[in-house]
């Protein structure tokens, strides 16, 4: 934070690394809009009662008073005189979407406690607390998780969802009012406490670091149930959880300091629509210790240089919160920001209203093909664990997809899960969408062949050390017009057609008015393409890879498996024919509608799966429950993370107006500073500003928001916000938040 004078000469306080982008207020029309989104929020039933917000002060009261009798308990026991038994304390802190004031009704509140250094987490509190709280009449639902990367106890208290953390710190009375943001409360733990300690410690210094924490918090609650609604909300699918949009979205308040939230709603979106990802979005410049701790510096950690979307936390030590992000969630989450901000620019115009904003993604029409993932269990209970398990493994699936086809199978895992009531036993699904990559043209002989890498996961999961019988994990292949109903809110599946749908539908009309030739046939024929599906059994031995890389793999593989092959298969293809197996040249489709099966006959499926591209997933049935994916298992080549060059942004071209939402024409070195008519016009570069050395060192700040960035320019950019410290231990730390 650095002092910068202010219209009437006084020293005006400046958040961030950066000047603001506009430091503009709200104009009447703005503030219109504002009290119609606070209405609308309101309305939408975002905000608890006072009898609720009442009643979780008093179960936080109750908790505090239980942990307080915990440790005076332990104390006597281990021998400790009367004075220090007296003495004996621990502390409640609140952190997340309660400690940032953004909760709604039902939210759980995440909760830390702090204890003295002779009372540990294994035994002490995952056991003997863990006990206590069982036998208590008020808990209800109480789950430990001792394995976690941030160990957590679960439960409900009258009704009331807490996540509990433990953290030991190396002291033998804990004064009741420890100052947690002191750095001093890190010394002589281990990195887990330090995981525990930091959830708290990253939201204070969000609250510290907004130039309006009301501002903040409404913009912030706005944001979240956008990405609930939008399906983008979820850290351990991949997405972003709370602390994640909380950072984004304090960033965006650091960059407009005087505007309101319906303005930073606005300005969210056209900031992160043309963010340069992966640059990392900061609140503060990065600092180090000299207790040692790991923090985010590509130059010094090689995996933080494949982080697709860093979010950098402001408390040392300052982590990545967003390193479950991938490849294929960033391209959802960067749509749906622009879906987001062409919703905004039209509310602006006055041509829409709030609730257009939020509308719920239509995801189950937005693919043609999907895999459902069912978990099944004995009862409730094992379920609750079961599902656990699994659904914070479902990342690994998506990545593993990814890695298997180079990229070229774009997944979109969904965040809800839904639950079958008419099945007997305990169930929940959940579902991803597949597509191949936009752009890309299937080639001859290439199909997804997935069934080593579902295997893959399945092995994963298999994994869990408290299996009980009725555990079970089914994936299967499913096309849109085969999704079961429980899926749909009303039970069955609306009659509307997807984007795609109408993309290609369009396509066609267009060629067929261009041509202005060919009969009637030929016009049936291409209504019929553009509907067109194949889904047919073919035989193993003529199942195709996903490249000739991929057979040699096969061919070359010891792994077991390999030789069993499965009884029947099925291969799905959008809009390409498949001759013995192989899939041939999508160009001749364009004017064919006739697919031609493995066993040489012609045959025409009017079905919603038209595609001009080819997908091809190869799976075979096997559960009496669904259609389950069972994959046989083969190497596969292994695709590193590694970023493409963001080749569109050589030359010139047009990015939104921040301020006018008109277009700009800008080449890569062209300076942000052209982006705002209230850009503060005092130098000729804006930069970042950082001090090493004594001295300040900048750095263009299209760096951050509007040049292309590769990894070479991540450790650039690094090497400008991190001061350099030699005792800095090079390992991948990471940290884990919710909100």
């Amino acid at each position: 934070m650095v002092g910068s004078p202010s219209p009437n000469g006084t020293a005006a306080k400046r958040y961030g690394i950066m000047k603001p982008i506009s430091v503009a207020g709200p104009t009447e029309p703005d503030l219109h809009r504002n009290a119609e989104l606070e209405k609308f929020l309101v309305d939408s039933g975002l905000y608890e009662t006072k009898e609720e917000a009442l009643k979780r002060e008093e179960v936080l009261g109750r908790i505090d008073q239980i942990v307080k009798e915990w440790v005076k308990r332990l104390t006597r026991q281990r021998g400790y005189t009367d004075q220090m038994a007296e003495e004996a304390n621990a502390v409640i802190f609140t952190f997340g979407s309660y400690r940032l004031g953004v909760h709604g009704p039902g939210a759980d509140i995440d909760t830390l406690c702090v204890g003295p250094s002779y009372v540990n987490r294994e035994e002490d509190f995952f056991i003997i607390l863990h006990d206590i709280l069982a036998e208590m009449e008020e808990v209800t639902e109480l789950q430990p998780v001792p394995d976690a990367h941030v160990p957590v106890m679960k439960f409900k208290f009258q009704g009331i969802s807490i996540d509990l953390l433990y953290a030991s710190i190396s002291l033998l009375v804990v004064p009741e009012d420890l100052d947690i943001s002191d750095g001093s409360v890190l010394y002589e733990v281990d990195e887990q406490t330090v995981r525990s300690l930091n959830g708290c410690r990253v939201a204070d210094q969000i609250l510290k670091l907004v130039p309006n924490v009301e501002h903040f918090r409404a913009t912030l609650r706005c944001l979240k149930f956008w990405a609930k609604r939008r399906g983008v909300y979820s850290n351990v699918t991949g997405f972003l959880g709370g602390v994640n949009w909380a950072l984004l979205v304090a960033r965006v308040c650091q960059l407009y300091p005087n505007a309101i939230p319906s303005m930073l709603v606005s300005r969210f979106f056209r900031v992160y629509t043309q963010w340069r990802w992966p640059n990392p979005v900061m609140l503060c410049s990065i600092e180090e210790n000299e207790l040692g701790f790991p923090v985010w510096d590509p130059r010094k950690n090689p995996r933080d240089r494949f982080h697709h979307m860093p979010i950098i936390t402001p408390a040392y030590p300052c982590m990545n919160s967003s390193y479950n992000v991938s490849t294929s969630t960033l391209r959802v989450m960067t749509e749906q920001f622009q879906s987001g901000n062409s919703i905004c620019e039209e509310i602006e115009l006055n041509k829409a209203q709030w609730s257009a904003l939020f509308d719920p993604y239509l995801f189950f029409e937005a693919y043609k093909n999907y895999l459902q993932v069912d978990i099944v269990a004995a009862d409730s209970v094992d379920l609750l664990a079961w599902k656990g398990w699994v659904e914070s493994r479902l990342r690994q699936l998506t990545l593993k997809i990814e890695r298997d086809t180079n990229g070229m199978l774009q997944c979109h895992p969904y965040p809800n899960e839904y639950i079958d009531v008419s099945k007997q036993c305990a169930h929940c699904a959940f579902f991803m969408g597949l597509q191949r990559k936009e752009g890309v043209t299937g080639q001859e002989g290439q199909q997804f062949d997935i069934r080593g890498t579902v295997d893959e996961f399945r092995q994963d999961i298999n994994m869990y050390m408290c299996w009980k019988p009725g555990m079970d994990l089914h994936v299967s292949h499913v096309r849109r017009r085969q999704l079961p109903g429980f899926v749909f809110p009303d039970g069955y599946k609306r009659s509307r057609p997807s984007r795609h749908m109408n993309q290609q539908a369009n396509r066609s009309i267009e060629d067929v008015a261009r041509s202005q030739s060919g009969s009637a046939d030929r016009h049936v024929k291409q209504k019929h393409y553009c509907e067109m599906a194949d889904l047919k059994p073919v035989k193993p031995e003529k199942r195709a890879c996903t490249s000739p890389q991929r057979l040699q793999s096969v061919s070359s593989s010891s792994r077991s498996g390999v030789a069993s092959l499965a009884n029947s298969c099925e291969v799905v293809k959008l809009g390409c024919s498949t001759i013995g197996g192989v899939v041939s040249n999508c160009e001749d489709v364009a004017s064919n509608s006739e697919v031609r099966s493995t066993s040489g006959q012609l045959e025409t499926d009017k079905s919603d799966l038209g595609d001009a591209r080819q997908l091809g997933v190869t799976v075979y049935q096997e559960s009496p429950l669904n259609r389950q994916t069972s994959m046989d298992v083969h190497d596969s080549p292994i695709v590193r993370n590694e970023l493409e060059p963001a080749g569109h942004m050589n030359g010139p071209h047009e990015l939104p107006n921040f301020e006018t939402g008109g277009k700009l024409k800008v080449c890569m070195n062209d300076k942000i500073e052209d982006l705002g008519s209230n850009f503060v016009v005092n130098e000729s570069s804006r930069k970042l500003i950082n001090w090493v050395g004594g001295a300040s060192r900048g750095m263009d700040v299209d760096q951050e928001l509007v040049k292309p960035c590769s990894q070479t320019a991540v450790v650039e950019f690094a090497e400008s916000v991190i001061s350099s410290h030699s005792g800095t231990q090079n390992l991948n730390y990471e940290v884990s938040y919710s909100v």
